[in-house]
């Protein structure tokens, strides 16, 4: 209950949207404590050597743009290629095994000298199933990461392991991940990570609570769904070249809406350069979505003046129109 609309938006985005701080500290630590177990497992001596200098975070969880519930963390987990070569091709990427010295030499595709990702992955959930507090270890259908179920919390892990390239003539390198195929295929989640902490700190803090807003409000059942990874994306794309977001969230939806009902329609490119177009939408969804996003950018424009008029009950029941019945009633 608020009598305000920025006690209304205060109260959401605390009891709702945003992560609780407890939840939080108590995923990473578990996090890291599972990181000490998996960095073990090259002890006896089959196991793929770790790498642990490229182990990374990954997904909304790392970028801090998560909301509730929590119910995944991703992390990659960096594996050495013992001197390893890589070959790309224009649909795959194989890892080249080094030889019979090697560890990896063990998880080739049979009667081929390169390495079965598919392999790597079963390494993974057979060690991690002996792991004490987790319920299951199983490969995710599209092959390309282990989830791991836990006994005690709400959340799973996404693990992947991965590699990481040596530096190119301009000093650039990339991550090697699982393609889902038994192959491997390029990645780099330090782009993301730098991406939205510049333009959060380019916008005075302020862009993180935007992007959460907006991933609950698309959650709704009201269009249907994209990428969590897309809409953070064009939300970026918006932002990028913007010093002056609000701390009131409320004051950028109508405007960011607009945004998105206009780029929802179109090519959205992989800020990584890797992926190409990552919207991958039905032009059926695309139009869907994008009425709905004109449709709560008016709805904003009509609670904003509710409020400039000083109505906050009616601005709050339009709010509520565009968020739901979990955003805080007037009272």
């Amino acid at each position: 209950m608020a009598t305000t609309v920025i006690a209304a938006f205060n109260e959401f985005m605390k009891d709702t949207v945003n992560l609780r701080k407890a939840d939080t500290d108590d995923a990473r630590a578990s996090r890291d404590w599972l990181i000490g177990k998996i960095n073990d497992f090259e002890k006896d001596g089959t196991f793929p050597v770790n790498h642990p200098d490229i182990h990374i975070a990954f997904g909304s969880f790392a970028r801090r743009t998560k909301i509730r519930p929590l119910d995944d963390i991703d992390l990659m987990l960096g594996l050495s290629a013992e001197s390893a070569t890589h070959t790309i091709y224009s649909d795959h990427i194989t890892l080249n095994s080094s030889g019979e010295n090697s560890r990896l030499h063990q998880y080739r595709h049979t009667g081929e000298n390169t390495i079965c990702s598919v392999r790597i992955l079963n390494a993974f959930k057979n060690r991690l199933q002996g792991v004490s507090q987790y319920a299951q270890a199983e490969i995710r259908r599209n092959q390309e990461a282990v989830t791991l179920s836990l006994s005690s919390k709400d959340w799973n892990f996404d693990i992947v392991p991965c590699f990481i390239s040596t530096a190119d003539a301009f000093g650039k390198n990339y991550y090697l991940i699982p393609d889902g195929k038994g192959h491997w295929k390029k990645t780099d989640p330090r782009v993301d990570r730098n991406r939205v902490s510049e333009i959060n700190v380019k916008n005075d803090g302020n862009v993180l609570n935007v992007i959460r807003a907006v991933k609950y409000w698309q959650r709704r059942p009201t269009m249907p769904a994209m990428s969590s990874y897309l809409l953070e994306t064009m939300i970026l794309d918006y932002y990028t070249n913007k010093t002056d977001c609000s701390k009131f969230v409320d004051m950028e939806l109508q405007i960011l809406f607009n945004h998105l009902g206009l780029f929802v329609k179109y090519s959205v490119n992989d800020p990584k350069g890797i992926q190409g177009d990552i919207n991958t939408l039905s032009m059926e969804a695309r139009q869907k979505i994008s009425d709905r996003c004109y449709l709560d950018a008016q709805r904003a424009a009509e609670a904003r003046q509710f409020e400039r008029d000083n109505d906050h009950e009616k601005s709050i029941n339009k709010w509520q129109e565009v968020f739901g019945p979990h955003f805080p009633a007037y009272g």
